[in-house]
């Protein structure tokens, strides 16, 4: 969600800390600030709105704020406590405006906090719980920052990723981490800070991930890291596998429409390696150390959130239909809530594009204390989610920047398939079954180039509907999810009232709506099920329903049930949503770039929900 820069080393802080801002603008924000230490003391700006909104203010500010400015910090504000304001926006300071500090999460025992703060004389000025941190900081500062910092952690009860200065130490930037991310990147010139390596990756590749209770002390080059109980951590540096060209649009009006361009080669980036055709069978590296646990389990329960969700549940049709295991997908924010019946012999797999979604990594807590195997399909290298599980598997796809997600879906659902033929394979799959699903899934990337193929097609059926304040989508079997998909996708950017259903749950009660200001987006490949969606679409028809169908390449009759069709290539049923996924995608972006929506920004929403 919100996003955190920090700095200190050789070079004029301020370009450094907006040039990561910038960076970090599609994890969602509504306000934004910074604060550096200069000679002239510590100058803080903060705006509403967007980082254009604060460079307004900074400019005439320019030649004070480059004034020796090799400290600083900067943030992106997703609103929880209070509404956006440039009083609520980070960074935040005690009384005395020495002690600045921008912070990611919710501190739960905030207002217990100010109570007792106020009590001793804290005036605080905005709604937001940072700015407790800040007056605790001043409340028990003792002459060193370091020191003060590891007491305040130990009284605050919550999630923080927390980057912080004092004007009275000047050589010193720390960071601190419980639930929110944070990532250290270490130059030549200085010492970088941020919530996401998208904010670094410009100036370095070589990283260190802050684990949970660790505080970082550091001085320029040098860095020091303490857990709570003051004991000096060791870490190593690790190298960041992606360039800053992959997070640039390269040419394209927004990152989404690139990201789901880029499908064929990050689709293939996520098979890379992975297949073993000739036995028909699945190398997934990431879960060597646990195969003899996996081939014993009995049960699969998939947690995960919004689109990960939905690919969890193509998931579940693949496992127990191939892989004869009993599979169940929960929404993560309800996994440890519901109590669960859960044994040794089940397995918890979640799924999270940033490997920081605070409801799923909760949920892998939970199961680790019930003594459960953790594994992950995760996309960051060292992210909270990927660090906390027995053992994984990455997407390997590069920066999804655009909030609404495509190729990480698609690779959700392919990795997917793959661990749906390791399972198989370790059961009862024969070597014909698991050759020709691998085969197919070899041959995905090109077939999605021919789906990119009708994007100006799809472009025209979006002007067509562009009109229309409300759209159902339906599918059957592996392409149920894929309606919830296709659904959310057009809620998310074009902020239009759609809803996904089970084909045949609509003569249950939605039905009722259909009429002809009401069009339908019918996922209907040629399958086992096909004939069933066909008659659902004779259905709406009959109830003047305007009908888009999605289906497979060279299926005529189709179109005299619909108004218009979209094909994709023939592939196994089982794939079909990952090739019927991106006509989907493609039309809910047309649809919202026609109507002038933020679309890889979209309101209300972040990119990474670090937060219940």
């Amino acid at each position: 969600m919100c996003g955190i820069v920090g700095y200190i080393g050789k070079n004029n802080a301020l370009p450094i800390l907006m040039d990561g801002l910038k960076r970090l603008e599609y994890r969602g924000y509504d306000s934004a600030g910074v604060a550096v230490k200069t000679d002239q003391g510590v100058f803080a700006v903060k705006a509403v709105g967007k980082i254009v909104e604060l460079e307004k203010k900074i400019t005439p500010l320019t030649p004070p704020l480059s004034g020796g400015s090799n400290l600083g910090i900067a943030h992106t504000r997703w609103a929880t406590h209070g509404a956006p304001s440039e009083v609520n926006a980070h960074p935040h300071c005690d009384c005395q405006r020495k002690i600045w500090l921008a912070h990611n999460g919710i501190i739960e025992n905030y207002q217990e906090l100010k109570a007792l703060l106020i009590k001793k004389g804290h005036k605080f000025v905005s709604e937001t719980d940072t700015e407790v941190v800040a007056h605790l900081l001043e409340d028990l500062y003792d002459g060193n920052l370091t020191n003060t910092l590891i007491k305040a952690l130990r009284l605050l009860k919550g999630a923080y990723g927390l980057v912080i200065f004092h004007a009275a130490e000047p050589t010193k930037l720390l960071a601190a981490k419980c639930g929110s991310p944070l990532v250290i990147g270490l130059t030549e010139d200085g010492t970088i800070v941020a919530s996401d390596v998208s904010a670094i990756i410009r100036y370095t590749k070589q990283v260190i991930y802050l684990d949970d209770n660790e505080v970082a002390e550091i001085s320029g080059h040098d860095f020091k890291i303490y857990n709570l109980q003051s004991e000096t951590v060791a870490k190593q540096a690790k190298t960041i596998d992606w360039d800053i060209e992959a997070s640039e649009k390269a040419g394209f009006p927004h990152f989404m429409l690139k990201e789901i361009f880029d499908q064929p080669n990050s689709l293939a980036n996520s098979l890379r390696g992975r297949i073993i055709l000739s036995d028909g069978k699945v190398k997934l590296g990431g879960l060597d150390i646990v195969a003899e646990k996996v081939r014993a389990i009995e049960k699969l329960v998939i947690a995960a959130c919004g689109t990960a969700r939905h690919a969890g549940l193509i998931g579940e049709y693949m496992i127990e239909e191939y892989a004869g295991l009993s599979t169940e997908v929960d929404y993560a924010s309800e996994f440890r809530y519901r109590q669960p019946v859960l044994d040794k012999k089940t397995a918890l797999l979640v799924i999270s594009q940033s490997g920081e979604t605070a409801d799923t990594l909760a949920a892998v807590q939970e199961a680790k204390g019930k003594g459960l195997l953790t594994l992950g399909i995760v996309n960051v290298v060292g992210s909270s989610i990927a660090r906390a599980t027995d053992a994984g598997v990455y997407n390997h796809i590069g920066p999804e920047i655009s909030v609404a997600s495509t190729k990480a879906f698609t690779s959700q659902a392919a990795i997917l398939a793959l661990l749906t033929v390791m399972l198989g394979r370790q059961r009862q799959m024969s070597l014909v079954m698991g050759e020709r699903i691998c085969r197919e899934l070899l041959a995905l990337p090109e077939k999605m180039r021919e789906i990119l193929k009708t994007s100006e097609q799809i472009k025209k059926i979006a002007e067509k509907y562009s009109k229309f304040a409300h759209f159902a989508y339906l599918g059957r079997k592996y392409n149920q999810p894929l309606a919830f998909e296709g659904a959310l996708k057009l809620k998310e950017i074009s902020y239009l009232h759609a809803e996904g259903f089970a084909s045949g749950e609509m003569k249950h009660g939605p039905i009722a709506m259909i009429d002809g200001n009401f069009p339908v987006v019918m996922i209907a490949p040629q399958d086992s099920v096909y004939e069933k969606n066909y008659s659902n679409m004779q259905e709406l028809k009959a109830r003047g329903a305007k009908i888009i169908a999605i289906t497979t390449a060279g299926n005529e009759k189709i179109k005299e049930a619909a108004d218009d069709v979209i094909y994709i290539p023939k592939t196994l049923e089982m794939l079909t949503p990952i090739l019927a996924a991106m006509p989907l995608q493609l039309f809910a972006y047309h649809l919202a770039a026609l109507s002038g929506r933020d679309v890889d920004k979209p309101r209300n929403l972040a990119k990474s929900v670090t937060v219940e």
